[in-house]
């Protein structure tokens, strides 16, 4: 893009539509009755602007469509296949690639073969999936951030990176199989990790397996490239493999960076342990190429993971969440800041100081944004992490809403309403109150759990 234009535009003309539902306030109201207060039990066609996540809510580009039409649905070595594995290999150059219908089923699979008690994985800080699959096995799932990145406030440009210092400690005194470094690190507000950090997670791991929760790995390298020294006339993919030769395997959900509807991915070096987690995926997954995806995805998620390395593109992805960030800072809601890659976190705990933690603010706040004006966010707060693995509750490190952003799906009209609701709730605030926990299942409560007003 030439240099003399300040505005950044979106590189992509839009294809085709889907229209949005215009609902009121009272029909919102019951909406959130009906749905006992979770935004994960408000059918989509009642939300105007559905930033709940990123995962799966892109829109494809008229090559990945037609990548669809391609489609080789053979059961067993698919044309498609080769075409998936071989866009895998050239950006993350791990050798062994092994597909699975999402990125939770790629944990889940990992985590059976190396998770169990008495086992310790660290991770800079683990998402919702993860911890759960973690705990799942009896293993105990240990968040190791940089103390910047518990601070909303703080504008460190690295704040998704990993405390090595507490990390050599539990190397050496406790049993540790693997460790997790996630890029971008969204539990912590979508926070890059440097590759100064990446490197000396690596020299502290020695011989123990070090794997990344690669899921915003684009996203990550973008801000390595605009904030790290030494990083800024590298290309986007060459900072991917850099970032990808100091791992020794990773986990994927396609249906963030590489802009899939479904999909994800296994992919590690190890002969014996990739051996392993076949004979796995096999029993739940489906045959090893294609592993829960049909062979249209597959050949979908190659063209995005092309796509996905796209500077231009990169350069507006980013631009466009900062633009949501900054103007929700100006108009003084608190966020977390620097804004991260794929979404704009509210800290719920600053501008809801009345609500106590386990009344869950983040929660209270993403139902005010529902009621007043149809956005449905993303608790990350005490609803999703409070709960422990003996069943105990305590608050959450922050509470936070997340305002995810959908790649290439909304127009800066839509988030112009964002702003412009975000600002209306912030001004009554202190008339927000919290909410009690009626419901809750065992585990990943905050997809399923029902609450009531206080």
């Amino acid at each position: 893009m030439d240099s003399q234009w300040v505005t950044i535009i979106e590189p992509f003309r839009i294809h085709s539509v889907e229209p949005i539902a215009m609902t009121t306030l009272e029909e919102r109201e019951q909406e959130l009755l009906r749905a006992g207060y979770n935004l994960f039990n408000v059918p989509g066609p009642r939300v105007l602007v559905d930033l709940l996540t990123d995962s799966g809510t892109g829109a494809m580009s008229s090559e990945q469509w037609a990548g669809l039409q391609r489609g080789d649905e053979s059961y067993a070595g698919s044309a498609l296949w080769f075409r998936f594995r071989e866009a895998v290999r050239d950006l993350f150059l791990f050798q062994h690639v092994i597909p699975t219908h999402q990125g939770r089923a790629a944990e889940k699979i990992l985590f059976s073969a190396l998770g169990g008690p008495g086992r310790t994985i660290p991770n800079n800080t683990h998402f919702d999936t993860t911890r759960a699959n973690v705990e799942f096995t009896g293993a105990e799932a240990l968040d190791l951030p940089v103390p910047e990145g518990l601070v909303p406030s703080s504008r460190h440009p690295f704040k998704g990176n990993m405390d090595v210092d507490a990390l050599r400690r539990v190397l050496a005194e406790r049993d540790v199989p693997i460790v997790f470094v996630t890029l971008t690190n969204n539990s912590g507000g979508g926070q890059p990790v440097s590759m100064e950090n990446l490197r000396a997670v690596r020299e502290a791991c020695g011989d123990v397996p070090l794997f990344l929760d690669a899921c915003r790995f684009a996203e990550n390298a973008w801000f390595v490239k605009l904030r790290e020294p030494g990083y800024e006339d590298t290309p986007v993919p060459d900072i991917v493999r850099e970032m990808a030769a100091l791992a020794d395997g990773m986990t994927m959900s396609a249906k963030k960076d590489p802009l899939g509807n479904i999909g994800g991915w296994l992919a590690l070096n190890d002969d014996a342990l990739a051996e392993q987690c076949r004979n796995l995926l096999i029993l739940t997954e489906g045959f090893p190429t294609y592993g829960g995806m049909a062979g249209r995805d597959m050949d979908a998620i190659a063209q995005g993971l092309r796509e996905a390395v796209d500077e231009d593109y990169l350069r507006y992805r980013i631009r466009s969440t900062e633009y949501l960030g900054e103007a929700l800072d100006r108009a003084g809601i608190p966020v977390v800041l620097p804004v991260g890659g794929h979404a704009v976190y509210i800290d719920a705990r600053a501008l809801l100081p009345q609500i106590p933690p386990l009344e869950y603010p983040g929660q209270a706040l993403a139902v005010a944004l529902y009621r007043e004006g149809g956005i449905r966010g993303s608790e990350i707060g005490t609803v999703m992490f409070g709960r422990r693995a003996d069943g105990s509750e305590q608050p959450a490190p922050m509470e936070l809403l997340r305002l995810a952003i959908p790649r290439r799906t909304y127009t800066q009209s839509h988030v112009d309403y964002v702003i412009e609701v975000c600002g209306h709730v912030a001004r009554g605030a202190e008339a927000i109150r919290g909410l009690r926990m009626v419901e809750e299942p065992p585990a990943l409560r905050h997809f399923t759990a029902r609450f009531e007003p206080l």
